[in-house]
């Protein structure tokens, strides 16, 4: 068995948890994504409580990957792709401060690579707008309810899935999907 030593952890809010969960789900490395809620001043907020967008929490994934295997610079390449980082408090229609674009670090490490990370997308002028992702030490990460948990794969029919998620992925797996484990 794998030693925890081996694991890192990575918690990261673009949009709303149920678009970012199924994307780095099944990448090789990642052996855990669960969906929760992290950045706000309440303690143990609902989902119901979250969307009011007053609890100053973002709907975040909190990844546990093998950096042997995917490295945190990586996910974040992933991340930046997935979602519009030059958009604030919102992602397409999903508005508010809890869909915002945002990289939790656990370490000074994942921060100095984050902060180079935006930087140097800056520099390539990979958007045409400025980069407005925060980035925050983790305080608490807040599990979200259980039927948020894999909410793609056991609703992939719904109509959000359809029109939003879907669309994601397919355009995550044409580009990154050598690094899936299926």
């Amino acid at each position: 068995m794998v030693q925890d030593e081996e694991k890192d952890i990575a918690t990261l809010g673009g949009g709303c948890f149920w678009c970012l969960e199924p994307i780095f789900d099944g990448l090789q490395g990642v052996d855990k994504v669960e969906s929760g809620y992290a950045g706000g001043n309440v303690d143990n907020p609902t989902y119901e409580e979250v969307c009011t967008g007053t609890t100053g929490h973002a709907e975040v994934v909190q990844i546990k990957f093998n950096p042997k295997i995917i490295n945190y610079r990586e996910i974040l390449e992933i991340f930046f792709f997935i979602h519009d980082p030059t958009q604030l408090n919102r992602q397409g229609n999903d508005v508010g401060s809890q869909y915002r674009s945002v990289i939790f670090y656990h370490s000074s490490e994942q921060k100095e690579i984050a902060d180079h990370m935006i930087v140097t997308l800056t520099n390539q002028k990979i958007y045409p707008n400025s980069i407005v992702t925060e980035i925050s030490p983790l305080k608490t990460f807040y599990r979200a309810e259980e039927y948020h948990q894999e909410y793609y794969r056991k609703n992939s029919t719904q109509p959000y899935c359809n029109f939003i998620i879907t669309p994601k992925v397919s355009k995550f797996r044409q580009k990154f999907g050598y690094k899936l484990t299926m």
